[in-house]
């Protein structure tokens, strides 16, 4: 996949986020970090701190369990609108014209969710990958080893 000059290129998962511009051009590519944020997520089990809810049934003896709250991926999917609510403001102030998306299919999921009009109209690519344990020279060609 290209990466014209300026375009911004989004690296996320459920607890990092890299906001990079390319500064070099379609051949050359240069991505230079705008923003980076990271999200200190501990494991569902050091969040919470109660067994899962139990309910009785009035008639017999009957008993269900509830499933236990995943607090950890309750994080993620936050972390991850709140990247979508970046992406919004900075689509509305015109500080891009070009976006490529790279996250994992669930984190993916979540932001397509939260995206503003602006920030889909000047999406020009997604990649359904985790690439923010990746130097940023290996994401620029791991974008422009994706296809068009």
């Amino acid at each position: 996949m290209k990466i014209a000059h300026n375009t911004f290129v989004v690296v996320a998962d459920g607890q990092k986020m890299l906001l990079l511009r390319n500064e070099g051009d379609e051949e050359h590519p240069k991505l230079e970090v705008v923003r980076l944020r990271e999200l200190d997520n501990p494991p569902t089990r050091e969040q919470g701190s109660d067994a899962p809810g139990r309910s009785f049934s009035t008639a017999g003896t009957a008993r269900s369990g509830y499933q236990e709250t995943d607090f950890h991926q309750m994080e993620e999917d936050r972390f991850a609108i709140e990247t979508a609510e970046l992406l919004n403001k900075q689509a509305l102030a015109n500080r891009f014209d070009r976006l490529i998306v790279v996250a994992p299919p669930r984190t993916l999921g979540e932001l397509r969710k939260h995206y503003h009009k602006e920030v889909e109209a000047r999406l020009v690519g997604e990649i359904a990958k985790d690439l923010t344990g990746h130097p940023i020279d290996r994401i620029e060609q791991l974008v422009m080893a994706n296809g068009d």
